[in-house]
């Protein structure tokens, strides 16, 4: 039996949505044409694929195998248009950009513009999230170039280095630990720490650092993006460990100081991510190589 593509479509988005509300609005279709359009695939396949709660939905075994080969599928169909796209060459085409959001932020800029003023005929999209969300989008085939903050370790994805980062333990331009010329790393091992959510490639590393240093400071608040954790600083709510070049401007204001921590370094590798034996087009190729080269 041949399946509905179009109601398979429509499955996947309510799968990876989470619902049907949440999937109608993504599809820009009414609710009660996905439902129906879902309840008409069950019935081809003589089988349920969700279990429909009061407040949420779940997969069934037949439908999580078939959410799973929907993506594969999926995946393929992008890969199609990619290659479709890459033989327009570079007077045209697009570059899907994922980056983790303290590159997405504070570096990537200058190399977006200066992509934009060599080839301004292709279009960039450029999809900002943290290193986990960034490596899922690689796999999926839903980003061309993607660059990361943390360790990634996937047997499907290829890592090159990029670039080298500092990370800094920043407090406000007052706090009593910034009036010492040096910080034993002992002195952090009691201060609240404002973090960035799981999967944060800063989170990660920085949480490998003082662990390696036998610490693990207590954790005061968690926030999305590293502007917030800045300001939640400065307003004297916490420590924070961010990117030296995420921090430059508060540190030049005065806003926010970095510490020395004596004998205590944290350095990362920011990385670029590819998808083993995929084969880029001209755009994403172009880049590429406009990262590397400088």
């Amino acid at each position: 039996m041949a399946l509905n593509l179009s109601a398979l479509r429509i499955f996947a988005a309510v799968a990876d949505s989470g619902g049907f509300t949440k999937a109608s609005a993504v599809l820009h279709l009414s609710q009660p044409a996905v439902s129906k359009a879902v309840r008409g695939l069950e019935r081809d396949l003589a089988m349920p694929l969700l279990e429909r709660g009061p407040r949420a939905i779940r997969l069934t075994e037949a439908g999580t195998a078939l959410h799973t080969r929907a993506r594969e599928l999926f995946a393929v169909e992008r890969s199609a248009e990619e290659e479709l796209r890459a033989l327009r060459g570079l007077e045209g085409g697009r570059v899907r950009i994922g980056a983790s959001t303290t590159i997405a932020t504070y570096l990537l800029p200058p190399v977006l513009a200066a992509f934009r003023a060599r080839y301004p005929g292709v279009k960039l999209r450029l999809v900002s999230a943290n290193t986990r969300a960034i490596a899922a989008l690689v796999l999926e085939r839903r980003v061309d170039v993607a660059l990361v903050e943390g360790p990634v370790a996937h047997a499907r994805l290829d890592r090159r280095r990029w670039r080298a980062d500092e990370l800094v333990v920043i407090v406000p331009a007052g706090h009593r630990l910034a009036r010492r010329r040096s910080v034993p790393i002992a002195a952090l091992a009691a201060e609240p720490f404002i973090v960035r959510e799981r999967g944060s490639g800063t989170r990660d590393v920085a949480e490998q650092a003082f662990a390696a240093e036998g610490i693990h400071p207590p954790i005061a608040m968690t926030l999305a993006s590293t502007e917030a954790i800045k300001q939640a600083v400065a307003a004297g709510l916490g420590l924070a460990v961010v990117s030296r070049a995420a921090a430059s401007d508060q540190l030049a204001l005065g806003a926010l100081a970095a510490l020395n921590v004596s004998g205590f370094e944290m350095r990362r590798d920011l990385t670029e991510l590819r998808l083993r034996g995929r084969r880029l087009g001209a755009p994403a190729r172009a880049f590429a190589k406009l990262l590397h080269d400088g």
